[in-house]
């Protein structure tokens, strides 16, 4: 069983705000999901209003499980109220010392440096809440050919540790896999 917190988490990384996703924000879920892009980079099975309501119930249940903590960003100086990214932070076992993240930013906020602000923070995050449970390791997988990632990662102290061989369905075409380390592990 995982620990996780017991109040809904908060994180803020400057302009941002990072909180669980509500069963309000799968609307705004399906409108972003209109880029091309989204759909593209993003494995989520979102087309419409009911998938994206699906999405943001089992964003909810990896709350309660501690296996999937899922945040919307939000830029809070920002006259739009709609979710500029998420981020996650995938555990599959409460005493593994390696969880994995991933993260996308939304069309309208692209170019602003939300994905490596929010990624920092939940990084920094998961390492000082889950230090007791022995995380001191996060992965970070991406496909080969989405640039803007690698960048992301190098940004948020994730290095470039290897090139995974595609694995069809999931990982259709070669991935990279990035390493950030907790402080205390370096």
């Amino acid at each position: 069983m995982h620990t996780t917190p017991t109040a809904p988490v908060r994180l803020t990384a400057g302009p941002l705000t990072l909180r669980p996703w509500a069963p309000g924000d799968a609307d705004v879920l399906a409108e972003l999901y209109r880029d091309e892009a989204m759909r593209r980079w993003a494995s989520a099975p979102v087309h419409d209003e009911p998938s994206a309501a699906r999405w943001v119930a089992e964003q909810r249940r990896g709350w309660e499980t501690g296996e999937r903590l899922a945040f919307a960003v939000r830029e809070t100086e920002a006259s739009d109220a709609r979710p500029a990214g998420h981020v996650v932070l995938k555990r599959t076992a409460a005493t593994a010392a390696t969880a994995e993240v991933g993260y996308w930013t939304a069309a309208h906020a692209r170019g602003r440096g939300v994905a490596p602000r929010a990624l920092t923070a939940v990084a920094d995050w998961a390492f000082a809440t889950f230090a007791h449970e022995g995380l001191t390791r996060l992965e970070l997988l991406h496909q080969v050919d989405n640039t803007a990632s690698c960048r992301v990662a190098e940004k948020s102290g994730f290095a470039l540790s290897g090139l995974l061989p595609a694995a069809p369905p999931a990982f259709p075409l070669d991935g990279h896999q990035h390493i950030r380390q907790a402080p205390s592990a370096v």
